[in-house]
């Protein structure tokens, strides 16, 4: 019996209540909500699997961070130091996007080491394969898809990303639409060219009910890739985007009705004044559906800091509803990332969930913020660091000042305006008195 078999039969599981005691929700309120669609928690049956998290309505934003080599740059204890990031700056699941070396040792050991769920895009594997015994990934067929989703499920892989929106309709129209950047998604630009080679239907769009079937038997929750997403500002919410997105819909259904769980995935980039109707149009035609969204990124111009683009859209796309944020780093369209770039990409996605957090559920997320500021009205910069997002940065930056024996920071020094008040209603109170 599948999580989702389980709360329509509102049966509590383990996951569920783990899930509803990190949350402080009860667990009738996930079981209902996991029943309905509205809530996932990704956890393959086999996967021993000791921090899961619920994505969905209710719950905090969480936030995803991408591992993974390329064909440039493939060394596993790389990775294994961006799990460790990932973990310890307390991202909610990491997706492993390896493309270059053995794929499924890289993945193995991600696995074998991380904590929380682990996501995979098997298209890549599938292709890579292709590859390297045939020359050309479009040598590749329905057998070799399977093969892979079936070997990325008995690893333990927790949800997959599946390109099953992109048609061969799609991929004509595309031609005529003329896009300024065509297909962005390297899953959806992989089977774009397949399908456009062989003039036949997308194989995971054909082929589903055997994807539901692998994914129903290990208990992995589906996330429905967006291959149409907008890469740039200028191709934002048109009819392809959103012709993909209802299709979407209508195959989350399906595999919702065999009991498999499910997740929509979302651009891309996308401009402030559209994001929050993007967020509506996919509730409606998902029925609800956990959003996985990428950023989105508000403008194109920002190279070397499209994690702050991303911060921007995050925030605003969960406090219109987006339930999970796929980070993005610094190095974003750049290179591969450093250590350094995940822990940035990380921090600023974790910041644009919990401001969102505080629009969607205020009275819970408030008491963060609160503890924070009464450490720093108290000047107890102790207590402010260890609640900081990034504890780390916040020592090293009061550190760098000497200011030990300082009961205020360097920015206003003697004229500290939190210090001035506080003497100032003393005053007032002995003048009183």
């Amino acid at each position: 019996m599948t999580l989702l078999e389980s709360a329509k039969k509102s049966k509590i599981t383990s996951e569920i209540s783990q899930v509803a005691k990190k949350e402080n929700v009860s667990k009738e309120f996930l079981l209902q909500k996991i029943a309905q669609g509205k809530i996932v928690i990704p956890k393959n049956r086999i996967h021993d699997l000791s921090n899961p998290c619920g994505i969905g309505l209710g719950l905090k934003t969480k936030v995803n961070v991408n591992l993974g080599t390329s064909t440039d740059k493939s060394k596993i204890d790389d990775e294994l130091k961006k799990l460790e990031i990932a973990v310890k700056y307390k991202a909610d699941t990491v997706m492993d996007l390896s493309v270059g070396g053995n794929l499924k040792n890289i993945r193995k050991a991600i696995v074998k080491e991380s904590p929380i769920p682990i996501g995979t895009v098997p298209i890549y594997e599938a292709a890579t394969k292709v590859q390297r015994k045939n020359s050309s990934f479009l040598e590749m067929n329905i057998d070799d898809i399977l093969a892979v989703l079936r070997s990325h499920a008995e690893d333990g892989i927790d949800f997959f990303t599946i390109h099953c929106g992109v048609t061969l309709e799609n991929v004509k129209e595309l031609k005529k639409k003329k896009r300024l950047l065509d297909i962005v998604s390297r899953g959806g630009a992989i089977m774009a060219k397949w399908m456009s080679h062989h003039n036949k239907e997308n194989p995971f769009y054909e082929h589903f009910d055997k994807i539901i079937d692998i994914a129903k038997e290990y208990d992995i929750t589906l996330s429905l890739g967006d291959a149409l997403r907008p890469g740039t500002i200028l191709d934002s919410s048109d009819s392809l985007q959103f012709k993909e997105l209802s299709l979407l819909g209508k195959l989350g259904r399906l595999a919702r009705k065999k009991g498999v769980q499910v997740m929509i995935e979302g651009p891309g980039h996308i401009p402030i004044n559209e994001i929050a109707a993007n967020i509506i149009l996919e509730k409606k035609l998902c029925d609800g559906a956990p959003f996985y969204v990428l950023g989105p990124l508000v403008t194109d111009v920002a190279p070397g800091y499209d994690h702050i683009s991303a911060a921007i859209g995050g925030a605003i796309a969960a406090s219109h509803g987006a339930d999970f944020l796929c980070y993005v780093t610094p190095a974003e369209h750049l290179r591969l990332p450093t250590l350094e770039d995940v822990k940035e990409g990380l921090i600023a996605s974790r910041i644009a969930g919990h401001a969102a957090d505080l629009v969607k559920n205020s009275k819970k997320e408030i008491l963060w913020d609160k503890a924070i500021s009464t450490s720093r009205k108290n000047r107890d910069w102790k207590a402010q660091i260890g609640l900081s997002i990034d504890p780390d940065k916040a020592k090293e930056y009061r550190d760098s000042i000497k200011a030990n024996k300082m009961n205020t920071c360097s920015m206003c020094g003697e004229y500290c305006s939190i210090k001035i008040i506080e003497e100032s209603l003393k005053e007032l109170d002995a003048s009183v008195v």
